[in-house]
């Protein structure tokens, strides 16, 4: 392999925020290079193969992607929105939540005057404060500048929207226990909770959505791919199985950065898209102030999943063109995180991946639900990838196919003899998601986000190495808008904010025109 001598900017991690932050800097002249430790590049964009099937690893739909809206305008910019593949969720309810005891069906559509009239249907009584729930979602968003790409203040706009609570602020709009638990339904895109979660959390991811829903076709990877060509089209360089595991310093500086194979990649700025805690240890925790360190040690990760992958038997199955929440008890919506092992799971998420968009049949089925990092304990000193194969062992294999068993009862339940269209299952567990992606003990989304301590886990992009930055779902939001808003966020600590957000809101205009 041929290395520059030097680099402008090293990026260690290709997450989305980290190749996003690439083409952005490569867009401005930058030399930039992106390592990664792992075979396949994209972090939550990865996919695997089984059976000749495509398996998302973390991207089940996106919203935002319809043209004007503001993941849309991000991808746009940066030059890959028309070499994607989508295809657009049922507009009459792309999302479906249901309960163990109600044979119901409840349908959140995309638009919002479409999402008001479908609940209305079930809840005649409560469209007013279906709609000022819809309204607040929309206000909130708006309190954000770089969500809705426009020039604000600051990075929050409001402080108090960061002390609101997602819980309190829904059950604030109905009496009605039934539509709470509905409108709240989604909370596994951001792993909800009842005490902690911050109303803004639940409007940035829902609003998304709502504005419009799409599907992959043919898995995230899609994302990566074009990410990687638009980054080597812009000089860019890439390269896998590069783990890197110590620093250089000159002058208090970061200097280079080395591989576990010696290889030594020298750059002016450097940029973690590692979770912080990982970051910490490996820059050295005495580079930091000691309240600094203390404060990101204490910082909660976000619970666990557990993800069943199912390969489907060919034309057994019809594909449902959305997703399914089912809780087993719509009051504990906000508590099913909390769970005790002989009720688990008490909910799951369900989604489908189809090869085509004239696809009639479903090829696969990806089922996930909460997992506590403590029940892979047993397991904790073994570490799985495909740069680096290991057996965890026979109890392990065995773990993981009675919880797999235990899921699909649950399936049934709702989708009688889906036992018969299975062909094959596999499963994923808090350890591959922690050996794969990196996140701390197999976060699902990065930090908890608290209203009682809004700050706690707020991580500024720049750090006190003078040339080291942070970016990624830790420092901003998860998910594909959140980590992409992340990166920006980031690139604008190294750019200037009105600068790059101008050149953004202007390649819009541009556009349109």
């Amino acid at each position: 392999m041929k290395y520059k001598d030097h680099y402008d900017v090293v990026i260690m991690g290709s997450g989305l925020a980290g190749l996003v932050s690439a083409i952005i800097l490569a867009k401005e002249g930058k030399t930039v290079c992106v390592l990664e430790k792992n075979n396949q590049y994209g972090g939550n964009l990865q996919t695997f193969v089984r059976d000749r099937t495509i398996f998302d690893t973390g991207v089940h739909y996106i919203g935002g992607l319809s043209e004007g809206q503001n993941l849309h305008r991000y991808f746009s910019y940066i030059g890959i929105m028309e070499d994607l593949c989508f295809h657009r969720m049922d507009e009459d309810g792309f999302d479906i939540i249901s309960f163990d005891d109600d044979p119901k069906k409840y349908r959140h559509a995309q638009g919002y005057e479409n999402f008001v009239k479908q609940l209305a249907v079930d809840f005649p009584s409560e469209e007013e404060n279906i709609r000022a729930y819809c309204k607040k979602l929309q206000d909130t968003c708006n309190k954000f500048p770089l969500y809705v790409l426009e020039k604000g203040p600051s990075h929050y706009a409001d402080p108090d929207i960061l002390k609101l609570s997602a819980k309190d602020c829904i059950n604030s709009f109905t009496k009605n226990e039934k539509l709470r638990a509905i409108l709240a339904g989604t909370n596994y895109l951001y792993a909800g909770e009842a005490d902690r979660t911050p109303f803004y959390v639940h409007a940035l991811s829902t609003n998304s959505y709502i504005q419009s829903s799409y599907r992959c076709i043919k898995g995230g990877s899609q994302i990566t791919k074009v990410l990687i060509r638009r980054l080597k089209e812009l000089g860019g360089d890439t390269y896998n199985h590069h783990e890197v595991n110590r620093f250089d310093f000159e002058n208090g500086k970061i200097a280079s950065a080395i591989t576990t194979k010696g290889i030594e990649i020298r750059g002016d700025l450097f940029i973690s898209n590692f979770e912080p805690k990982r970051t910490l240890e490996l820059i050295g925790e005495d580079k930091f102030r000691k309240s600094y360190v203390n404060r990101i040690r204490k910082i909660e990760s976000t619970i666990a999943p557990f993800t069943l992958y199912i390969v489907l038997k060919p034309q057994t199955f019809k594909y449902q063109n959305r997703n399914f929440y089912h809780f087993k008890d719509h009051k504990r919506v906000w508590d099913t995180l909390d769970y005790e092992e002989s009720n688990w799971p008490e909910a799951y998420m369900m989604s489908m991946g189809i090869k085509n968009e004239e696809s009639v049949y479903g090829d696969s089925i990806a089922v996930m639900t909460y997992m506590k990092y403590d029940e892979v304990l047993p397991w904790e000193e073994t570490f799985n990838t495909v740069a680096n194969e290991n057996d965890r062992g026979q109890t392990y294999e065995q773990f993981k196919t009675e919880k797999a068993e235990l899921l699909i009862d649950e399936l049934e339940k709702k989708f009688p003899n889906i036992r018969d269209c299975i062909q094959a299952y596999y499963t994923s567990t808090p350890l591959s998601y922690r050996d794969y992606i990196g996140c701390n003990r197999g976060s699902m989304y990065g930090y908890v986000k608290d209203v009682n301590k809004p700050l706690h886990s707020y991580l500024a992009p720049k750090t006190r190495v003078k040339n080291l930055y942070l970016t990624g779902q830790s420092i901003n939001m998860h998910g594909i808008l959140g980590v992409t808003i992340s990166a920006v966020v980031t690139c604008a600590e190294i750019l200037g904010k009105d600068y790059l957000l101008d050149k953004i809101i202007m390649h819009q205009k541009e556009q349109v025109n």
